[in-house]
């Protein structure tokens, strides 16, 4: 009887230790669930992510002449990276083109003109282009192959000038400051001069010409003959202010009246990139630049 009740007990204890585990077996399998709802969880986060990567590029696209005001570009298109704007530069060779493409959109802007120039051609062709900011002044220079002071100049000889208004007129009053020319009384930048207004030319032959044109017919000339170059013009046929037989008086209203400006279209001056811009340049690109190169060219505070 004994043994009998000792199986039995025995038996009981077996069927309770395999209750036990069978219900753990349920545990296991209810943590499986639970993986994999997780996984939907990180899936939603991958969109979080892509959202947290670096926006793209803001493109500008800034014609400009050569020299110096490209090479001046050139300086800040590290510091507009760093803002996201990827600065794009097209060279023009002339005063026309950069003007052109702008009005029509092809450039956001453009960095190679004063604002009486500017002024001029909005005038002469119906534009309607603005300034942005104002960034350097070029001292307009007088050059030549081979006369060394002015006093040298023989009587007849030949002076090159630029032949759009703005440009002549500047060129026209430097000449006068040299006491090159005499002008009408009264004549200014504001009132404009060209070579058919010369009251007295000294016995000078006065000469206008297309302003990109005049490095080249400068070194194609006569021996004797001199200049008015605008000075990126000079830059680019190897001149520099030491070489000038004479330049413009700074001291007086000349360095704002022919500051270098970034030109855009009417309502484009407040665009951020546009800002960017004119504050990079102005934040010592022209000195950085004069140091390297030895221009001389004149930053405007």
């Amino acid at each position: 009887m004994k043994k009998t009740l000792a199986l039995i007990l025995t038996a009981a204890l077996v069927l309770l230790t395999f209750a036990a585990c069978g219900s753990a077996a349920p545990a296991a399998t209810d943590t499986a669930p639970a993986a994999e709802e997780a996984a939907p969880a990180e899936e939603a986060a991958a969109p979080a992510e892509e959202a947290a990567a670096p926006a793209e590029s803001i493109k500008l696209t800034v014609g400009a002449s050569s020299t110096p005001h490209a090479e001046l570009l050139e300086l800040v298109k590290p510091a507009l990276a760093e803002q996201g704007i990827e600065l794009e530069i097209v060279i023009y060779d002339d005063y026309v083109l950069p003007n052109t493409a702008l009005q029509d959109g092809t450039l956001d802007a453009n960095y190679f003109q004063h604002t009486p120039y500017l002024n001029s051609f909005n005038a002469s062709n119906g534009t309607d282009l603005v300034s942005a900011g104002l960034i350097h002044y070029e001292p307009f220079g007088i050059y030549s192959q081979t006369v060394t002071a002015l006093s040298e100049l023989a009587d007849g000889a030949t002076i090159i000038v630029p032949d759009d208004d703005s440009n002549q007129t500047r060129a026209l009053l430097l000449l006068q400051q040299e006491g090159l020319v005499e002008l009408p009384e009264g004549a200014s930048v504001e009132n404009g001069v060209s070579v058919l207004d010369i009251v007295d030319a000294k016995g000078y032959n006065v000469q206008a010409a297309q302003a990109d044109a005049v490095p080249s017919l400068l070194a194609n000339s006569d021996a004797g003959t001199i200049a008015v170059i605008n000075y990126n013009y000079a830059l680019g046929a190897g001149f520099k202010t030491t070489d000038a037989l004479a330049i413009e008086d700074a001291s007086g209203d000349a360095a704002q009246t022919y500051a270098n400006i970034i030109a855009v279209r009417r309502g484009d001056e407040g665009r951020a990139e546009i800002q960017a811009l004119v504050a990079a340049l102005q934040a010592g690109a022209v000195d950085a630049y004069n140091e390297q190169t030895g221009a001389g060219i004149v930053a405007i505070q």
